[in-house]
């Protein structure tokens, strides 16, 4: 891929997108990444001062129901949320100022029926061969599909989370809900699958990402929507 300019993602020229040759790393060692590293992912461009789309896959416009020429302009910072404010910019500006070559991160985007999924991005700086930031490359790839109205929980499921949301242990939700400590493990484990999530922490700030919990309740308690 050549290093100053980026390949146009138009449908009207191209009928399926084409996947750039990965260019020459650069003194920092920053190169395109190679389209193997991130299988079953999407690609678009982004300019590194403002991260505005630059060029698109139309499967990575379909995402947000665009088309490749509608999301050209548009600000990755717009499109995608990280469950922690700030932190999406924080690795953008990381990438930007050479302090990563590359990054990923468990973010949610809205699509065109104004649902929310969740999906995995992966942004990798390009550089020329004076070590010049020129562009970035980001994949995505969605990890799970809520549906129109985003995830949808059952009902032992719903109430594992609000106790994981209010501090419980494993032993008290097992103990409050007449479960196995084994049983807690399971249903949690499943649902930080489910959401992406590393942790018991990210998993609750994922939820309220994805707008899972009644706003301004304590204890949290999740939306009798999104409960089956």
């Amino acid at each position: 891929m050549a290093t100053t300019s980026f390949p146009d993602a138009s449908p009207r020229k191209n009928k399926a997108a084409t996947p750039a040759p990965p260019a020459r790393p650069g003194p920092a060692g920053s190169g395109a990444p190679r389209r193997a590293a991130s299988a079953g992912a999407c690609t678009a461009h982004a300019s590194p001062g403002d991260l505005v789309v630059t060029a698109a896959e139309p499967e990575f416009a379909r995402q947000f129901g665009l088309s490749a020429d509608d999301i050209c302009g548009h600000g990755l910072i717009d499109l995608l949320r990280s469950p922690v404010p700030g932190r999406l910019r924080e690795q953008f500006t990381a990438l930007s100022a050479g302090r990563r070559r590359r990054f990923t991160e468990s973010v949610t985007g809205r699509d065109g029926s104004g649902g929310e999924f969740l999906a995995e991005v992966t942004g990798v700086a390009v550089r020329n061969r004076s070590g010049a930031l020129v562009g970035v490359v980001v994949f995505l790839r969605r990890t799970s599909d809520g549906g129109p109205g985003g995830p949808v929980l059952s009902a032992l499921d719903a109430q594992v989370l609000e106790g994981v949301a209010c501090g419980e242990s494993t032993v008290q939700l097992a103990s409050r809900l007449y479960l196995s400590r084994q049983g807690i493990e399971y249903r949690v484990g499943q649902m930080l699958r489910r959401f992406d999530a590393p942790n018991r922490p990210a998993l609750v700030a994922r939820a309220h990402a994805l707008g899972m919990f009644a706003v301004g309740q304590w204890p949290p308690r999740v939306l009798p929507e999104r409960v089956r």
